[in-house]
């Protein structure tokens, strides 16, 4: 069994307008996904908005530039993601298209590599 990310991605300006009703949809049904797939789940976390992204670089002359902000400017930005376990990428995909899709954006499925 190999280890795959599920990156959750988002349209930050639909969540922000999202009624409360909205939201609680949205949780219930990630909470439903992982309940029928917690055999294959081995962590899951959401994360707050890029605008509480500080960003690390190395400036160039040995030392690092911290600035507020994300990596980079997108109109979907990562969300979340939950960490799987599945046979191979077509059972990974499998799982991804479970994956509820609310606000926006969509799923991205990324094996995780191993180093021996």
């Amino acid at each position: 069994m190999a280890q795959y990310l599920i990156l959750v991605y988002r349209d930050e300006a639909r969540v922000a307008a999202a009624s409360a009703d909205e939201w609680e949809a949205a949780l219930k049904d990630h909470l439903a996904f992982q309940e029928r797939n917690a055999a294959a789940l081995l962590g899951a976390n959401a994360l707050h908005f890029t605008e509480t992204a500080t960003s690390v670089r190395p400036d160039g002359s040995g030392g690092f530039a911290v600035t507020d902000g994300p990596f980079a400017e997108t109109k979907e930005a990562l969300g979340g993601y939950y960490l799987a376990e599945a046979a191979d990428l077509d059972a990974a995909i499998a799982l991804a298209r479970q994956v509820p899709a609310h606000f926006g954006g969509g799923v991205e499925v990324r094996p995780v590599r191993v180093f021996d």
